[in-house]
């Protein structure tokens, strides 16, 4: 018989509250994942249906295909064509390593591109592909893919890179494309510029028309696995390419100015058309081939552009700054006719120098040219009547006549990189230097040295307005632009600037106008008045001009008495050669102005150029030609 004690029943009740509480809070926990589960699969099966989708469906970018760029004739200068390259992805970084060295050891990469695949391949995202090699030959391709077993995510990939048909020729003017680095993203916000096979313009027009010619992206839909690698595209929508534009070069007259400059190591010549404002031809020598940048320069290729002494990567035309010389002498001429300091009968002596203080400014010629006006004073460059000119005129006039001819300014031209130059001026030396302005600046300033410095494109601009009768033509390099298959109708031509005046008394320009004729009829390039042939220039084809030599140091006093000669010189410390001109004559179109590093004399070395080139500009006269928009259009 089993006896019932009292701690029995308080035990027995102490189990059985136990229980009841984990049931209930087992009953609790069931309910809630019961209804978590409700949820999940009932309530919102839809929602995670569709992110179930999203991960297996993935949406790709598809880089556009880039606009082409044509010349005044629709002569392709710069075009796309078909680029074989190695592309590879990696699981987020697995085995990065192992696939760079065996990729190396296939096609030589190099330390500098493993490092730089390696880094590419640990940030992919999705695996997303990378581009290991551009501009593969058949070898490369074929050794590829026979070690594509070893080569896991290692595929090749049919792209398109960019091609310029004229190389050096055209380097400065169009540029070329490159990876897209960080800075080039500012502003920006689209997301194809994060695409690793895209390209972004880095100089010329290449980068100033970037946004147009870039184009607008495609999308392929592919079914990725858990990885992020693609099974197989279900879906694919071509881009958008990007506008081609047709520029104001004439791809001919390109030619014929490269061709003249060959002879000498460093120079530009820039041709534009008076009323419109188109440029013809804009050289730059020596130049580089832009090829390089597209297949992916070397390190050495790099380095023996920036290291030689020509700066061939440096547009001269644009952003190469050189004191004007005298042919900054029509400044200071018409400052003086405008201000009245002088009037077109004045009359300044020359003895061959002129004093101011202890110190003597020289005439170039040593004896003197007498006394002058101011159209003979031009035809010859007289020093000694532009100093006192000048001097009469005052340094606030000179300085805002220099800035309405378009000096001390950056043009519209919209090619990046471009100078200002220096036109200089009380306010300017007084903040640059904390320096007062004296007599004798404005003395160096009247001849076009001292702090005067100026761009070629600047030379032409202030020749283009001279010869136009003083209006505010602006350079311009884009004739026309257009998406593919969109309607282009060629521009009306002109024969009168539709730009603003810059209000200048016509007679002081005609004076101006005169002199610069008078410098080739009879004046400091009268030699040019007949052609390269011999042959006297045609009534129709004749021009207008003026010579300009620059200092590139300053003479002392004991060189001048011993007669040392420019040839003499290194080449580096000889003067400049300058030559701006007009022409024709009679109704001007077309102006040109030439600059030849260390050319010594602006008449002998520079002004057969421009007289050459003119001439053929004159004798095409390709403002009138508009072929180029029908070749355009129909691409």
């Amino acid at each position: 018989m089993t006896r019932y004690r009292k701690g029995d029943g308080e035990r027995s009740g102490l189990f059985t509250r136990r229980t009841l509480l984990l049931g209930g809070a087992q009953a609790v926990l069931l309910s809630a994942l019961a209804g978590r589960l409700y949820q999940l699969q009932v309530i919102e099966t839809q929602r995670f249906a569709t992110l179930a989708e999203e991960n297996r469906i993935n949406l790709r970018l598809l880089p556009p295909s880039r606009g082409l760029i044509f010349d005044r004739a629709g002569r392709p200068l710069a075009v796309n064509r078909n680029n074989f390259r190695a592309m590879a992805t990696s699981d987020r970084g697995r085995g990065a390593e192992i696939l760079v060295d065996r990729l190396d050891a296939i096609l030589s990469l190099g330390e500098t591109e493993k490092t730089r695949l390696l880094r590419e391949l640990r940030r992919s995202r999705n695996a997303q592909p990378v581009v290991v090699r551009e501009n593969l030959g058949w070898e490369e391709v074929a050794r590829l893919e026979f070690n594509a077993p070893e080569l896991p995510g290692v595929f090749i990939d049919l792209g398109q890179s960019r091609d310029y048909p004229e190389g050096e020729l055209m380097s400065h003017i169009i540029g070329y494309t490159g990876r897209v680095a960080d800075e080039d993203l500012a502003g920006r916000d689209d997301p194809v510029l994060q695409l690793a096979t895209m390209r972004f313009g880095k100089k010329g027009v290449e980068r100033s028309l970037e946004d147009s010619i870039r184009g607008r992206a495609g999308a392929v839909q592919v079914e990725v696995n858990a990885v992020g690698r693609v099974v197989r595209e279900l879906d694919r929508t071509e881009g958008q390419p990007g506008s081609n534009a047709l520029l104001t070069i004439d791809l001919d007259l390109q030619r014929i100015v490269a061709d003249r400059l060959k002879e000498h190591q460093s120079g530009s010549v820039v041709v534009l058309d008076v009323v419109t404002g188109d440029v013809l031809a804009m050289v730059s020598t020596p130049g580089f081939d832009p090829n390089t940048f597209a297949r992916g320069i070397t390190q050495t290729e790099w380095r023996d552009l920036l290291d030689s002494p020509e700066r061939p990567l440096h547009n001269k035309s644009i952003a190469g700054v050189y004191p004007p010389g005298s042919t900054y002498k029509m400044v200071t001429a018409l400052a003086a006719l405008e201000s009245k300091a002088i009037e077109p009968w004045t009359r300044l002596p020359c003895a061959g120098y002129l004093e101011l203080g202890n110190i003597k400014f020289h005439c170039w010629m040593k004896g003197g040219h007498g006394s002058t006006n101011v159209v003979e004073a031009i035809a010859q460059s007289c020093d000694c009547f532009f100093y006192e000119a000048a001097r009469k005129a005052g340094i606030d006039r000179i300085a805002d006549v220099g800035n309405r001819l378009g000096f001390g300014r950056i043009s519209d031209l919209g090619l990046p990189g471009e100078s200002a130059g220096i036109q200089p001026s009380r306010s300017w030396k007084q903040e640059k230097l904390g320096k007062p302005w004296q007599h004798g600046d404005t003395f160096n300033l009247g001849i076009g040295q001292g702090y005067m410095n100026a761009t070629p494109l600047q030379l032409a601009i202030m020749t283009a307005r001279i010869a136009n009768g003083g209006y505010e033509v602006q350079p311009n390099l884009l004739l026309a632009s257009a998406t593919p298959r969109e309607e282009l109708a060629p521009p009306k031509p002109r024969d009168k600037p539709a730009v603003p005046s810059l209000r200048f008394n016509p007679q002081n320009l005609a004076l101006i106008r005169e002199g610069m004729i008078q410098v080739v009829a009879n004046g400091t390039a009268n030699h040019l008045r007949v052609d390269g042939q011999g042959k006297v220039i045609e009534p129709q084809y004749k021009f207008a001009g003026k010579t300009g030599t620059a200092q590139v140091k300053r003479i002392t006093e004991r060189e001048r008495d011993m007669g040392i000669t420019q040839a003499q010189l290194p080449w580096h410390l000889r003067h400049h050669a300058l030559f701006v001109c007009f022409g024709p004559v009679d109704n001007p179109r077309y102006a040109c102005a030439v600059i030849i590093e260390h050319g010594m004399g602006g008449g002998q070395t520079a002004g057969p150029i421009g007289r050459d080139v003119l001439l053929e500009v004159m004798k095409r006269d390709p403002s009138r030609k508009t072929d180029g928009f029908r070749k355009m259009a129909s691409r």
